[in-house]
């Protein structure tokens, strides 16, 4: 079952049961699938859907941090746009996952000490194992850390 027809069934749910907000939220979301898959001309694979999904989230959490603090509607909404948004993403990696991932990476490329010349390339080689099962700003953060 792709995740159109997953968050469609999710949708019609939403909808029997009165719940508007998570209704609104899968439509959105179903409508971004969709736009993609037009914009693809084909069917969407599982990691371009967790794409999407992920993005989805990504522009909610930017919106969060836009919103003045005094704005709490909107801080709400946001907040339970995220929460059903993130039924559908997949598990993403905690730091101890991401530390391990870039151990590793840092023995392949054999690199002792990793310094600020030698971040792109690690990134280069990092970014493809941890895509959409890890935020990209918090791999550069722990990256970051291994460097000093």
């Amino acid at each position: 079952m792709s995740k159109i027809d997953e968050v469609r069934s999710a949708m019609v749910a939403a909808m029997k049961s009165g719940d508007k907000e998570t209704k609104e939220t899968l439509s959105m979301l179903l409508a971004a699938l969709k736009n993609k898959a037009i914009d693809k001309r084909g069917d969407l694979t599982p990691e371009e859907e967790i794409q999407v999904i992920l993005k989805e989230i990504k522009q909610t959490k930017e919106t969060l941090e836009m919103t003045p603090a005094d704005r709490t509607e909107i801080i709400e909404e946001c907040n339970k746009r995220l929460s059903v948004l993130e039924q559908y993403a997949p598990k993403m990696m905690d730091e101890s996952e991401i530390k391990d991932v870039i151990s590793a990476t840092l023995a392949e490329l054999g690199i002792d000490a990793p310094t600020g010349k030698d971040k792109g390339r690690i990134m280069k080689s990092l970014m493809p194992k941890v895509k959409g099962k890890a935020d990209g700003k918090l791999v550069n953060e722990i990256l970051t850390t291994f460097m000093q």
